[in-house]
């Protein structure tokens, strides 16, 4: 079974992100693509997993609670789990590892949360992107411990990526790389050395137009997508992961 996948995904309580995009936006337009898991990944915080949960069940997207995590050298790092819960405890975490540097929302964006119905529950006080007193190491380490995929965004970029911040790609416990250009295609850095591990694209999306426009495909052979309580199957997804083009 091939599925479409999309891995990145900001809301509204990202800053960079779109007010309209509202985890009931983003599913309406992760539907109206053609994808079946889906993942919210918002910088630092994941406040908005549990509306995106509903929304994409309503949908029927299979669902990943995600973070856009910003480590201490300023990678940008995707972790994403299989339900809210344990998503909540790496976003606690890194919030209490950020910065005091307060959002002024006029300047910097808005950084909202809502519920099922779209209302707003809050705004956060501390400005998400910014990075985390955890060393790309530890935040990796982390992220596996509870029982996350971990995968290094937009490798390819020259911000806020392994190779813009270290110079290269590091050996970590990465399950793939995210790419914005895959080897071989328009735009693709042929320098680029991706030693080896699966290579995805996804949307990083903040604009409802921009959902999807760099979804994957990911080859589940006959393994189901969710386990026996309906969750996505984290080691399902692993396992396709690894069968991705590596160059």
């Amino acid at each position: 079974m091939i599925i479409l996948a999309d891995f990145h995904l900001h809301s509204c309580l990202s800053p960079c992100g779109d007010l309209s995009m509202s985890p009931r936006a983003i599913a309406a337009g992760l539907t109206a693509r053609g994808v079946d898991l889906a993942a919210i990944t918002d910088h630092n915080s994941s406040l908005n997993a549990p509306a995106f949960g509903q929304a994409c069940r309503e949908a029927d997207i299979t669902p990943l609670f995600g973070i856009e995590a910003q480590s201490r050298e300023e990678c940008h790092i995707l972790c994403l789990f299989a339900d809210a819960e344990t998503a909540r405890i790496l976003s606690d975490e890194l919030y209490a590892a950020m910065p005091p540097v307060m959002n002024i929302p006029e300047k910097m964006g808005d950084q909202v949360f809502v519920d099922d119905e779209e209302n707003i529950l809050g705004e956060v006080d501390k400005y998400l992107v910014t990075s985390a007193n955890l060393s790309l190491e530890t935040l990796a380490a982390r992220a596996r411990e509870l029982g996350g995929l971990v995968i290094p965004a937009h490798v390819d970029r020259p911000s806020f990526s392994l190779t813009s911040q270290l110079g290269l790609i590091v050996d970590g416990p990465w399950d793939a790389l995210e790419v914005v250009s895959m080897p071989g295609s328009p735009g693709a850095d042929p320098a680029l050395d991706t030693r080896g591990y699966p290579l995805i694209t996804s949307s990083d999306a903040h604009y409802p137009e921009h959902i999807g426009r760099r979804a994957f495909q990911l080859d589940m052979n006959d393994t189901p997508l969710c386990d026996k309580t309906g969750r996505a199957d984290i080691e399902a997804i692993r396992a396709a992961l690894s069968r991705r083009p590596r160059a």
